[in-house]
């Protein structure tokens, strides 16, 4: 289980030799996402205005429910996948230029934070925290290292480590409050031997212990002017488990 179940979005890795040799389109893909989009969209209100960040094949953004949709991509060649209702924006995930301040209530990104170095990183935080709207949402999808360290560097463009813990505690120290925190998310990839039929989807997302999950879910909230100062402490977490 070594390919990325999802999107990959830092310019200087993602290209055709990638999306050849690491991320390969995989039957059921589509049909798993939009099982994915129904548990996910609980963090997604319906007139939302939602980014795809590093949205690669369109997986999710194709299949949300969302008033407005976006997808940015470094790979020019990703506007293809993308549905006529989805706004394509190609460019980096650290210079979100095309937004203005505030514009957005969700941004969302699965697998991507762990291709990119500490100034990208940086730099990427700091624009979704700028482009996101007071009470808005940043929904992230990643492998969890702490459950996949045999795995997790097979991807060689894999730069940087992150848990659950870790994860969360850096969208604290840029202002979040996380809301959720779900350390055995889903498999971490779709080369696991199991199954993507929908109903089983289902089924696997309703288990209180997920078999072979190695990525996880954080969500964290931008802060409103009426929250405290700090971010809350993760024993005040909304949902830590599985």
């Amino acid at each position: 289980m070594s390919e990325p179940l999802s999107e990959i979005g830092d310019a200087r890795v993602v290209d055709a030799g990638y999306f050849r040799s690491r991320f390969v389109p995989e039957a059921g893909r589509a049909a798993t996402w939009r099982v994915v989009c129904r548990y996910l969209e609980r963090f997604v209100p319906a007139d939302a205005r939602l980014l795809d960040l590093g949205a690669g094949y369109c997986s999710f953004v194709n299949h949300v429910r969302a008033a407005e949709r976006h997808a940015l991509d470094a790979y020019p060649g990703f506007v293809a996948f993308a549905d006529a209702g989805v706004r394509t924006h190609v460019g980096s995930c650290t210079d979100l230029s095309a937004f203005a301040p505030r514009s957005l209530d969700v941004v969302f990104a699965s697998n991507l934070l762990e291709h990119l170095g500490g100034e990208e990183l940086e730099a990427t935080l700091r624009e979704v925290v700028r482009v996101l709207a007071p009470g808005g949402r940043f929904v992230l999808v990643q492998p969890n290292f702490r459950y996949c360290v045999r795995e997790y560097f097979d991807d060689y463009t894999h730069r940087t480590v992150f848990t659950h813990v870790s994860l969360a505690d850096l969208l604290r120290a840029h202002g979040f409050e996380i809301e959720r925190v779900e350390p055995r998310f889903l498999p971490l990839s779709f080369k696991s031997r199991l199954p993507t039929w929908p109903w089983l989807v289902r089924l696997y997302l309703a288990l209180p212990w997920r078999p072979k999950a190695g990525q996880m879910l954080v969500v964290g909230r931008r802060g409103t002017p009426d929250d405290p100062p700090w971010p809350r402490a993760a024993k005040d977490d909304a949902h830590v488990g599985r």
